[in-house]
């Protein structure tokens, strides 16, 4: 029996696509020569920044305290303490963008913050994926069609497909902003929310008719 010829394309795809979620991160500190003043203020910035974030349930999907950070300050040369620091970090995912730039000022207003973003992102599994996984295999299957013809054959079978991986989210822009004791009143900020690039390239085994042209 005589083995069907085949053919081995690859096949590629690219799309820009809207970002579907945003992401900053907020981070209030706090430092005093009194271990206790110091905790004690940092306690109450956290909470500002809790009460802050509250206002924008409807704009925010989810928040994360990602870290916790209280340390000694020491002098040179020694283990005397001049001073002690904290600090804590959040991380806000957002999906309503045109609450977002009035977010970010709001949060950068207060005291001793520090605001880091927005990174623009896709969803896991998000649907602009998969349609650039298609439009891969379609471009493959086009071109694996046009080699049969070349050669006055047809594809006949698909063997196998595989996926020479996927990224979605390019570019991951960025914005950052710290800012103290502004007037954010008499502020506004508009944000762009960058295009995610999403690629998907495949490889496809297919096996083709007996060529005539040969």
């Amino acid at each position: 029996m005589v083995d069907q010829p085949m053919i081995v394309v690859r096949g590629e795809a690219v799309r820009e696509v809207p970002p579907e979620i945003a992401q900053f991160s907020v981070t209030v500190s706090a430092r005093d020569k009194d271990r206790q003043a110091a905790l004690s203020r940092l306690a109450e910035r956290a909470a500002a920044l809790r009460a802050a974030l509250d206002d924008y349930t409807d704009a925010i999907e989810r928040r994360d305290t990602g870290g916790i950070q209280v340390r000694p300050e020491l002098k040179r040369g020694g283990e005397r303490v001049s001073a002690y620091v904290g600090s804590v970090s959040t991380t806000v995912t957002v999906t309503d963008f045109g609450a977002l730039g009035e977010m970010l000022l709001r949060l950068a207003d207060a005291d001793q913050t520090t605001v880091s973003g927005p990174w623009w992102q896709l969803r896991a599994g998000s649907r602009a994926g998969a349609d650039v996984r298609r439009e891969a295999i379609a471009d493959a299957l086009g071109r694996a069609r046009e080699y049969a013809e070349a050669v006055g054959a047809q594809v006949d079978r698909l063997v196998e497909i595989s996926d020479e991986g996927a990224g979605g989210g390019g570019g991951g822009g960025m914005m950052r902003a710290a800012a103290y004791g502004m007037e954010s009143a008499d502020l506004e900020l508009e944000v762009d929310p960058q295009p995610q690039t999403v690629h998907a390239a495949v490889a496809v085994r297919v096996t083709i008719t007996s060529p005539t042209l040969l």
